[in-house]
Order: C-alpha cells, then structure tokens, then sequence
C-alpha cells in the first residue's frame, strides 16, 4: 500500500457504512466508497457537512445540498492547483489518492536529465498531465470526454502551466493511439488510468479485463526507443496488484516493475483502499 501525506487541502476525515467523510479546502462532503464496509459507529453527519450524494436504487444517485457552496473552488497539492466540483456519479473531479503516482512521476521526470515525453491516456481532467508538465515534460493528453479534456485545460492554467507544450485530444484512446503507430509518434513515457467500463465518442466499447491486456500491447507500439516509465492505474474493484504486475512483465519483459494498492490513510487512522497501480521503469 502506498499513500501520500503532502495534501492540505484535502483529507479523509472518517469512514462507516458504505461512505466516507471528507473535507476539500473548507468544504466538507459525504460520498459513498464501495470499498467502506464497516461500521464505525461515528456518525458521519458533522455540523460543518455542506453536501451528502445519496445512491438511486434506479442507478446514479444526485447531491444534497445541506449549506450554500461555490460551484467549484480550487484546491493545492505542492504548487500544482486543481478545480473540484461536486458532479454526476458522485464524482468531485480529481482522486487525491493520485498523489503518490505525481511525486513518483515527477521525480522520474527530472532525473531523467533529457527531454520527456509523455502520453496520458485516459486522462480525465489531467491531475497526471499536470504533474508531468510541472517536472518539465512534453504531455499528450487524450480523454474521450470534451468536458474532461476542457478541465484538464483549466487545471493547467490554474497552475500556471499555460505556456509549456501539452497536445489536448479528444477521442477514443485505442483509436488515437493506432493512428499514432501510424504516424509513427514516440513517447518516452505511458500513463493509462481505463475505466472499467465505458464508451468512446462514437460509441466503442471499452471493457477492462476483456481489453486492457491487448490495450498494453497496442501501446508498446508508440514507446521510444529510450523509455523512462509505464503506469498503469485501475480502479475496478477486486482488481489485483499483482495482475497489473503481471501484465507488465509479459508485454515489456523483466526488470524494475513494481505493483501496489493505492491509498489514502485518514485521520481517524484507518487506511481507506483506492486502487491499484502497477508501473514499469527503465
């Protein structure tokens, strides 16, 4: 399990029964966590509470609004600032829990002492890209959804980051990167964050475990010559570590590669699972 703790602006105050408390600058929210199925007997209902998102038995679910907020308002993590919002399925816009993939990336980034890079895939509102921009490297950023993509933009320009060479795309990943092996476009470096299930602009199917393994090996394809890193991140539950380890060292063969949940430790002291990543360097 690894977890950052460099967060000011964001913390997981306590867990119980399916949803987890937290406080994103001076807002407070409750949302459900799959992963939360215990009970701690603390009421999560706090006086400071600002909105609750309560499931549909019909799917999805809406927020309630227990006091007047922002529409949305930024947070910091380090240098790097990011628009949060409470959205649709229960979705604030960013997943802090990321952090500790930023540090990594970025140190990776600048040790490399050479010009990076680096392919976002699946890359929603760009906490990825923008901690890859900061530690200097040039980003393509590709996400199917036009909304997340103009995120991605105004995180970049909230952290003042406008100016560096990033390549905004709106489209389907596995599309775009055909098209680059194509072209025949190099990346030094591959992020991959898939969804378990979804949709691309034109209505392509994606579902993980029946395509992430012939994704990897798509995208072997548009790695340089010279390659720093490949991080694979997945949220889809019961999703093992080690299968993104795995994966890993049958499409790009032995050496450093590492795999491990991703996490959050909150201030009760309970570490609250988020995930697993898995990521291969050279």
């Amino acid at each position: 399990m690894k977890y950052n703790e460099e967060w000011q602006d964001f913390e997981v105050i306590s867990t119980s029964k399916g949803e987890k408390l937290e406080r994103w600058g001076n807002v407070y929210l409750l949302r459900p966590d799959p992963q939360v199925i215990w009970d701690t007997e603390k009421s999560l209902h706090i006086p400071q509470l600002c909105a609750h998102y309560h499931r549909s038995s019909s799917g999805g679910g809406s927020w309630e609004y227990l006091k007047k907020i922002p529409d949305e308002w930024v947070v910091s993590w380090r240098n790097l600032k990011f628009l949060v919002k409470p959205m649709g399925f229960k979705h604030t816009g960013l997943f802090p829990e990321q952090a500790v993939n930023w540090d990594m990336m970025i140190s990776l980034i600048k040790n490399a002492n050479r010009p990076i890079k680096v392919l976002n895939l699946f890359g929603y509102t760009g906490g990825a890209t923008v901690a890859c921009t900061s530690a200097g490297a040039t980003v393509t950023h590709v996400d199917a959804s036009k909304n997340m993509v103009e995120r991605c933009k105004q995180n970049i320009s909230l952290s003042g980051l406008i100016d560096r060479p990033i390549r905004y795309i709106v489209d389907d990943c596995k599309k775009f990167v055909e098209r680059e092996i194509r072209r025949g476009n190099f990346y030094d470096a591959i992020i991959m964050d898939p969804p378990s299930y979804g949709r691309g602009p034109s209505g392509e199917m994606w579902k993980l475990e029946e395509n992430l393994f012939e994704f990897v090996k798509l995208c072997k394809k548009v790695l340089s010559d010279k390659p720093l890193f490949v991080l694979i991140n997945s949220y889809t539950t019961g999703l093992q570590p080690l299968v993104l380890y795995d994966i890993l060292k049958i499409v790009f063969g032995d050496g450093e590669i590492s795999s491990y949940e991703v996490g959050i430790k909150c201030r009760d002291g309970l570490i609250l699972p988020c995930g697993a990543s898995g990521v291969k360097i050279w």
